[in-house]
């Protein structure tokens, strides 16, 4: 016998500044337009985000509960309890999808937990995104978050990567804080053979993006690209 509980949408946002019609389905336009209930990482540009795609919606019948890193865990099972009378509640991430390199994941776990239908929607993900356009392995890849910020921490961490990919045929993927984009670049370019390929994914999705793969040798020789504050992924492969 099923339950009447509500179901958790797990609803993608842009990837910066862009036009939400551009790069999001129609049936994430219609779930947002539907829901009243929300989980999000930032209320306010939650709320802008919401108003940009419902015009029409009232924005004062909007529930939205917070999670980020000062929301409390014991909390999280409490944001599902409207799913427990029939309502649908929607998780949007700050940028991309949720639940991939993003806290809503402990809401997704709950949900399974209490047996509420979890559905996700299409919507961009910079991580894929950056793999589909690298060229890179795409049946063998690792997502590696953020590296140390302690510089002899780094060059291990970079060595340990472009050790793995070279043993075990494995693209890697990280990011950096925007404002360190620069540094990270010229750190890979130190650090890294000459033949190890890397790719810069910047600003995905964006008027400005900027993607483009080539071995540590090539992008020595290329002028100086600037990073600086702008959202990029990074991905080294050293091929066999």
């Amino acid at each position: 016998m099923t339950n009447t509980f509500g179901k958790l949408y797990l609803i993608p946002t842009t990837l910066g500044e862009s036009n939400p019609m551009d790069v999001l389905s129609n049936a994430i336009i219609e779930r947002i337009k539907q829901i009243d209930i929300y989980i999000v990482e930032n209320e306010k540009t939650a709320r802008r985000f919401i108003k940009n795609i419902a015009q029409d919606k009232v924005q004062a019948n909007l529930k939205l509960f917070p999670l980020n890193k000062h929301t409390d865990v014991n909390e999280l099972p409490s944001y599902l309890y409207p799913c427990k009378l029939g309502k649908n509640i929607g998780l949007i991430s700050e940028a991309g999808c949720p639940g991939v390199a993003d806290p809503g994941a402990n809401v997704v776990k709950i949900a399974h937990q209490e047996n509420i239908k979890v559905i996700p929607l299409v919507g961009p993900s910079s991580i894929l995104l950056a793999m589909m356009s690298s060229g890179m392995n795409g049946q063998n890849f690792a997502f590696n978050g953020y590296l140390a910020i302690d510089k002899q921490e780094r060059k291990q961490n970079i060595k340990r990567l472009e050790r793995l990919s070279f043993e075990q045929n494995q693209s890697q993927l990280f990011i950096e804080t925007p404002y360190r984009n620069n540094k990270m670049f010229e750190d890979l370019c130190l650090m890294l053979n000459n033949n190890t390929e890397l790719c810069i994914a910047c600003d995905i999705t964006l008027p400005t993006e900027y993607i483009k793969t080539m071995t540590i040798n090539d992008w020595k020789k290329q002028k100086r690209i600037n990073l600086h504050k702008r959202p990029t992924l990074f991905i080294i492969h050293k091929n066999q």
